[in-house]
């Protein structure tokens, strides 16, 4: 999944720091927006997963304009109680590593779920 840096990515347009490079927050979700699409194959059509642990190194600055790449590739998982983990990178248009590091997911019911 490639995505073009803009201003609303920014950390200073997230709130997540005072300026105009990759704000994390933005990155983290776009890391958690591939491992829904490596977690698509383990699932039913009645399922999809939600985040419960994210461990990632923002290791270098993104200007706007720069695109990342964000991948996962499942590690392990689903096990018994439906956990799920993730190796996932960032990578920039020259190939740099931007983040890599680790996500978990559990498996869930869609409908009804989370019903109140």
């Amino acid at each position: 999944m490639t995505y073009e840096v803009t201003q609303d990515d920014t950390a200073l347009a997230l709130g997540s720091g005072d300026v105009p490079v990759l704000g994390t927050p933005r990155l983290i979700a776009w890391l958690e927006a591939a491992t829904l699409e490596a977690a698509r194959p383990k699932l039913a059509d009645s399922q999809t997963t939600v985040g419960t642990a994210v461990r990632v190194k923002h290791r270098r600055p993104t200007r706007v304009g720069g695109t990342i790449t964000a991948s996962a590739k499942l590690t392990a998982g689903p096990d018994e109680k439906g956990r799920l983990s993730f190796s996932v990178s960032a990578v920039d248009h020259d190939g740099s590593t931007v983040a890599d590091g680790e996500i978990d997911r559990v498996i869930v019911e869609r409908m009804g779920a989370f019903a109140s």
